[in-house]
């Protein structure tokens, strides 16, 4: 999906054991003539820990990548794995995590929620509203169109539609995840999509029409997520990365009685032949410009930007 997007060159530094996969640290070439050339594991990803099968030293893979950087001319590698998992590490950028234990039974999941999280859930139920689950192009639409309105109000541009479209393609069709719709009568108000792998889920993205917040859709979009999920087997909901500044949007993930934890990524300069900081994970700076511009134009300035950044 990243490669067909945005044109990324994948690498796959692996372990292999007796001719079978052990352990895997995917890596995509992001290349700019603006922002340079560098490795990352993986853009526009809140989080990607080594993929293996049993718990080994991750050194060996991080140390292959580190010496396929100067190879390839990178800037940088930057991986978003637990700090643990690539030894001798220091973080550049923190941020808050969240994810909620799904196997307590509804009830439990329910009263573990802030008392006006209760009942916002329960103002949305009461409102109307209806919910609908699925991955068909339609609702993926629908999320867009939510998704320019949110971008909008945040000051920033959306990524272009292709990207979510091979989402919905390369993601979602084979069962890695789904797209959750609240409407009211045929008007879609808020829209969430989701991944899913194994036993685990995370939310991805969420959108809204700020004109119905007095309805609180948001929080009937992720109750019913929740519900699905926790009826289907799934044991756990992260709820993505938040940015440290972020307390409104942190507090809107701890009062779904979600433990909070911290991502920290970690970037290695082959410049300074150090890990270093950085200030602010690109695509994450906003504008008042955006917050005007008219939505085909916002749109646009999202297809130009977002190559060039991960």
């Amino acid at each position: 999906m990243l490669q067909e997007s945005y044109g990324h060159r994948p690498f796959y530094f692996c372990r292999l054991v007796n001719g079978e996969l052990e352990e895997l640290l995917p890596v995509m070439e992001v290349s700019s003539p603006w922002t340079g050339r560098r490795g990352v594991s993986l853009p526009f990803t809140d989080f990607c820990g080594l993929l293996r099968t049993r718990d080994v030293d991750g050194a060996r893979l991080h140390n292959m990548a580190l010496e396929k950087g100067p190879e390839r001319n990178w800037r940088y590698l930057e991986c978003r794995t637990r700090r643990h998992e690539w030894p001798g590490s220091s973080p550049a950028l923190v941020f808050y995590g969240h994810s909620i234990a799904l196997d307590r039974g509804r009830q439990t999941l329910f009263n573990g929620f802030k008392s006006a999280t209760q009942r916002n859930v329960r103002r949305a139920e009461a409102s109307g509203l209806q919910i609908a689950f699925d991955n068909s192009q339609e609702s993926m639409r629908d999320f867009y169109w939510l998704h320019n309105l949110t971008r909008r109000r945040h000051g920033v541009p959306p990524q272009g539609f292709r990207f979510f479209e091979y989402i919905r393609r390369h993601v979602l069709e084979p069962g890695h995840g789904f797209i959750v719709t609240v409407r009211t009568g045929k008007l879609p108000v808020a829209a969430a999509v989701y991944f899913c792998h194994g036993r685990q889920a995370i939310f991805k993205f969420g959108a809204s029409n700020y004109a119905f917040q007095h309805l609180r859709p948001n929080n009937l979009v992720m109750w019913e997520a929740i519900k699905r999920l926790a009826a289907d087997g799934f044991t756990s909901l992260h709820l993505g990365r938040t940015s440290l500044a972020n307390e409104g949007l942190r507090r809107y993930k701890l009062a779904f009685g979600a433990r909070e934890e911290k991502i920290e990524y970690c970037r290695y300069d082959f410049l300074k032949r150090a890990f270093t900081g950085a200030s602010r994970p690109a695509g994450e700076t906003s504008s008042r410009v955006f917050h005007w511009l008219p939505l085909p134009l916002l749109r646009l300035a999202g297809r130009l930007l977002y190559s060039h950044l991960c």
